[in-house]
């Protein structure tokens, strides 16, 4: 037998597990051995490890008081009663609480039935001498637990949005050319060049006032065959009284609608790019056809001068898109063209000059319409909305006027009562008379209504002027009766068409016939590619196709007054010529 500390003998001889305190606690005691003397702890030692053993094996509780964010730790510091059989100490020499408490429990797993006590019946009175070291272990437990409470409670918010740092954009090498800075890679310096002056995106210089000289661009001046071609159109300075008989009837004109036919001579580029605006001369000894492009360029086509190109003459008289081309009535060798650049030009080809008509740099010009037989007096229609009375053999030629608001983008003058004209714009179409117009505030004897896009033209028909044919963007052709212009104008036709030609394509203009008074000619978006022909009232009556040489969209059309000669343009610069087959042109 060993001695403990107090000098007594232990009679405890650790009975391997018999007990519930020697082999689960006191795994380091040696067991007894006669040739060693054994060890006893003492009372308070055994009180400090059943201490430790209760707090490693007690589970945490978890409590949400209120106003606490999320759960908090709690220890169970009291001691479960176990009642008997329950691994309880029941030898004299068990390690046993405080004096009058229960004997101690080692049991792992505490009962749920068992009453939790609270901190101040659990702890051990403070003046017991074998709890001094229970006591400063309990404030210890105690501070962690106020800490651990102070670490895991969240604040409440302010209410107040902390701003995030923007972050910093990766800035990356731009590559720039040597040419750009001004350097050479070889270290031979590059020489300055004065620096120009730039032009802004919607600037452009204008073209020169005056009469220009007729020059043409793909072929020169002392060329033999422009010489020719400039002696020809000398010839026909005065239009031929000879007119071939009208169709008398709408079976005998569809009839000759069917004998026109295009071939691989009747097809030619004729200017460098998109068509605006045709024209076919009235003679009817030669068939000259000219086409206005995008760039402001005029071509002429003569088909009865052999080999294509050598029939193609292209003058440079504006710089913008020609709208607008006519022939005057009084003198067909006389070309007058309107673009967008401001100018309104007539090309005389007897004299070889462009004569400047109209000029007006600040307004750009839509279209033209002449007022008189002898072509002195014309209406010159502006984008802004106003149009200009131009008369040339006064000497204050112009006289403003304000048409509303909007925009004016085609005029056309009445066949008989030339005071009349109609003007489209961009959803309005109304009938105006010269005679009646102010600078401002002026307003129209007749409305076309029924429009709800904006318009693309707007004509009379050609010989009594009794009806008004419409192109509108809400795919729509209207036909209307100003045979009364002291009344309404009712709607008679109206023709479904898709109007919708899109940015790359000139838009569609419905035109008259001149040799019929009530059919009209228009493009078509319709595959197979053709060109086609209504009667004023809704009927469709021809279409010009061909499967090898109609291949794309002609959106401006244009007809011989006294022939049966059609031509389309397209926007590649190429015109499309139907005529009467066999017949030499």
């Amino acid at each position: 037998m060993s001695s403990g500390p107090d000098g007594q003998e232990d009679g405890q001889d650790g009975q391997d597990g018999q007990d519930g305190v020697g082999p689960q606690l006191l795994e380091n005691t040696p067991k007894e051995n006669p040739s060693k003397p054994s060890f006893s702890p003492s009372p308070a030692w055994t009180a400090v490890l059943t201490k430790q053993a209760r707090i490693l094996l007690t589970p945490l509780s978890f409590k949400k008081g209120p106003g606490r964010q999320g759960f908090l730790p709690r220890r169970i510091l009291e001691p479960k009663q176990c009642g008997p059989g329950e691994n309880a100490a029941e030898e004299p020499g068990a390690p046993t609480g405080p004096a009058g408490s229960q004997p101690l429990s080692l049991c792992p797993r505490r009962s749920r039935e068992a009453p939790r006590l609270s901190p101040e019946t659990a702890a051990p009175a403070a003046d017991s001498p074998q709890d001094e070291d229970d006591s400063d272990g309990d404030e210890r437990e105690c501070q962690a637990a106020a800490k651990l409470k102070k670490m895991t409670t969240r604040k409440p918010s302010c209410g107040v949005k902390r701003k995030k740092p923007k972050e910093e954009a990766d800035e990356t090498t731009r590559r720039r050319s040597m040419r750009l800075l001004k350097a050479d890679p070889s270290g031979v310096p590059v020489p300055q060049v004065p620096a120009q002056p730039e032009l802004a995106a919607d600037e452009s210089p204008g073209p020169p006032p005056g009469p220009l000289e007729m020059v043409p661009s793909n072929q020169t001046a002392k060329d033999e065959v422009f010489g020719e071609f400039l002696q020809t159109w000398t010839e026909m300075s005065q239009p031929s009284g000879s007119t071939i008989q009208q169709p008398s009837s709408l079976e005998s004109y569809r009839a000759s609608l069917s004998g026109m036919a295009v071939s691989e001579e009747t097809v030619c580029k004729v200017t460098k790019d998109r068509i605006f605006s045709l024209a076919v001369h009235p003679s009817e000894s030669r068939l000259l056809v000219a086409a206005g492009d995008r760039l402001g360029q005029v071509g002429l086509w003569d088909l009865d001068r052999g080999p294509k190109a050598a029939g193609v003459h292209t003058f440079a008289p504006h710089i913008r898109a020609v709208s607008c081309l006519y022939f005057s009535p009084a003198n067909p060798a006389h070309l007058l063209s309107l673009s967008y650049d401001g100018t309104l030009r007539c090309a005389d080809f007897s004299r070889a000059v462009f004569d400047e008509v109209y000029r007006n740099q600040e307004l750009a010009l839509s279209s033209f319409t002449f007022l008189s037989d002898d072509a002195s007096s014309l209406l010159v229609g502006h984008w802004n909305g106003g149009v200009a009375v131009v008369d040339r053999r006064a000497p204050a030629p112009v006289q403003w006027a304000d048409l509303g608001p909007g925009l004016v983008r085609t005029v056309h003058g009445h066949p008989l009562h030339r005071q009349y004209f109609v003007a489209a714009g961009a959803r309005n179409v109304s009938i105006f008379d010269v005679r009646c117009l102010k600078p401002q505030r002026n307003r129209p004897l007749l409305s076309l209504p029924g429009h709800t896009k904006s318009l693309a033209s707007a004509y009379f028909s050609p010989t009594t002027g009794c009806r008004v044919v419409t192109t509108c963007a809400d795919d729509n052709l209207r036909v209307f009766d100003t045979s009364c212009l002291g009344s309404k104008a009712p709607l008679v036709t109206t023709v479904r068409h898709n109007n919708n030609t899109g940015r790359w394509l000139s838009r569609f203009q419905a035109v008259w016939d001149p040799k019929q008074e009530d059919c009209f000619v228009v493009g078509s978006l319709s595959r197979p590619r053709r060109i086609e022909v209504f009667h004023a009232a809704g009927r469709l009556l021809h279409s010009f196709a061909h499967e090898d040489w109609l291949g794309s969209v002609c959106s401006i059309n244009a007809l011989h007054p006294s022939r049966p000669v059609l031509a389309g343009g397209n926007s590649s610069g190429k015109v499309h010529v139907f005529k009467a087959r066999g017949a030499e042109p």
